[in-house]
């Protein structure tokens, strides 16, 4: 299983002025493996991370998962592969204010449906499991606003393997942490990626991460070098 990207493109349009955001970029990440997206700010990192999580569309190339190609889909079956295997964190957690740790954790899992009375206890219970891997069993009843940096990140990426996903998509996960708490965010996030067999997509601009990891793919100006 892998996500395979072939001669991704894409164009931004800012009023008459085209931007080459990606210029024939192509990679392949495995289950188990990692692979650290670095460059320069304004180098297509994040775009790239968008079109291999099905969240923007590339004028050209094709995403391949796990054998489909994510562009041939309707953007209902898109939305449907998104949910299920892929996880993502960001660099702004996007933590839902009103919701406990806790029910933000479930909440993709809830979009998927799992509303009866049986399956919501089992999703409550593995919800407190990951979040007991995260390190924040005992936060799990806090609210976003009662938590430090460190924390809302782990909250969301326990968020991000509720639904067992087989990728784990990254963008500059410690962007807005300090360097301890951003070394523990990346140790997590590894031993997160060998405990679940995960592939691991981690864009940033540090690039001592790509001692870490097991590829590297550097970006600049829209192309992989």
């Amino acid at each position: 299983m892998a996500i395979l990207a072939k001669e991704v493109r894409k164009i931004y349009k800012k009023g008459v002025k085209e931007v080459q955001a990606l210029n024939g970029v192509s990679l392949e990440i495995e289950r188990g493996y990692s692979l650290a997206v670095v460059g320069p700010s304004g180098a297509g990192k994040s775009t790239l991370l968008h079109i291999l999580g099905a969240l923007d569309e590339p004028d050209e190339g094709s995403v391949i998962l796990d054998g489909k190609d994510l562009y041939h889909l309707s953007d209902r079956e898109r939305s449907s592969v998104r949910n299920r295997s892929i996880g993502f964190v960001f660099q702004f957690y996007h933590l839902l204010p009103e919701f406990t740790a806790l029910e933000n954790v479930m909440l993709p899992a809830m979009i998927m449906g799992r509303c009866s009375l049986t399956a919501g206890k089992r999703l409550r219970e593995r919800a407190l499991d990951i979040l007991k891997s995260v390190g924040l069993a005992d936060r799990a009843g806090h609210r976003p606003g009662e938590l430090s940096g460190g924390e809302s990140q782990r909250v969301a990426i326990a968020r991000a393997l509720i639904n067992n996903p087989q990728y784990l998509l990254c963008d500059e996960p410690t962007g807005n942490l300090d360097s301890k708490t951003s070394e523990d965010i990346y140790t997590l996030l590894f031993e997160m990626k060998s405990r679940y067999n995960m592939a691991l997509v981690i864009v940033s601009h540090d690039e001592s991460l790509s001692k870490r990891t097991d590829r590297i793919l550097r970006l600049k100006d829209g192309v992989a070098n």
